[in-house]
């Protein structure tokens, strides 16, 4: 279910997409134009801030060389370099829009299809693994962020890139920063997104609002990140990026 309160103005609808598979990557024609529904956030006076703080982070030097994401639990910090050239490439857009006219900024996130193998129902980033039709990991992030959510990606200002993340699964996820409109329109694409919703940038970069907790995988207990947001829990990698971007930003 979507926010419905009154600052924000997220238009999201589901519309099908028809896709065509072949040997040489994925063709996708244009959406069909879907009908959108409007949903609102609580305006957050801090949001204009930390906005300003997120440009002024990009332009600094520490933004020019990103340091590495660690996750919580450290589990990959025994992965050589040998071991890290067998891991795939990803990369997630940080989708962060412009301040409205009460001054609020949010970013944009989704919730993965149930009928996914992986990480079903789970609050996510747009993004996924590098083709080669890529020229570069933001070409990744911007491509994945057309195909899940329909933002096209001339309507991405990039700000910059993080440190990548070393997933155990063997991944190495790098996500990609950038400004968007705040009333952009949004439409899922059901085979991989559930639903779309809105995250104030001021609770996303406080670090006081994660919290840690343990969850099972492949039958080892590991430490994860999680952050509340109404009905919504954001934790796993997701949190762990959001986490670094808040301590560093």
């Amino acid at each position: 279910m979507l926010l419905n309160t009154p600052a924000a103005r997220l238009r999201v609808s589901v519309a099908v997409f028809t896709y065509q598979y072949s040997y040489i990557g994925l063709v996708r024609p244009e959406p069909p134009t879907p009908h959108f529904t409007r949903t609102h956030l609580m305006p957050n006076s801090s949001s204009s801030k930390r906005f300003s703080d997120l440009l002024e982070f990009f332009k600094n030097r520490e933004a020019a060389i990103p340091s590495p994401i660690e996750p919580p639990d450290q589990t990959t910090k025994w992965i050589s370099e040998l071991d890290l050239k067998s891991f795939r490439q990803a990369a997630v857009l940080i989708p962060v829009t412009k301040t409205n006219d009460v001054g609020e900024s949010s970013i944009v996130l989704t919730i993965r299809s149930s009928n996914l193998k992986s990480h079903a129902g789970q609050v996510s980033l747009p993004g996924g693994t590098s083709d080669e039709q890529d020229r570069d990991l933001t070409a990744t992030a911007l491509r994945e962020s057309y195909e899940e959510i329909g933002l096209r990606p001339e309507g991405v200002e990039i700000l910059g890139q993080l440190g990548e993340l070393v997933m155990p699964s063997g991944y190495r996820v790098t996500p990609v920063v950038g400004i968007v409109e705040n009333d952009l329109d949004y439409v899922a694409n059901p085979a991989e997104v559930e639903s779309i919703f809105l995250a104030p940038l001021s609770l996303v970069l406080d670090t006081e609002a994660y919290m840690r907790s343990t969850v099972t995988y492949r039958d080892n207990e590991r430490t994860v990140l999680e952050l509340h947001h109404g009905e919504y829990r954001i934790w796993g990698a997701t949190a762990a990026i959001l986490y670094h971007l808040a301590k560093h930003a």
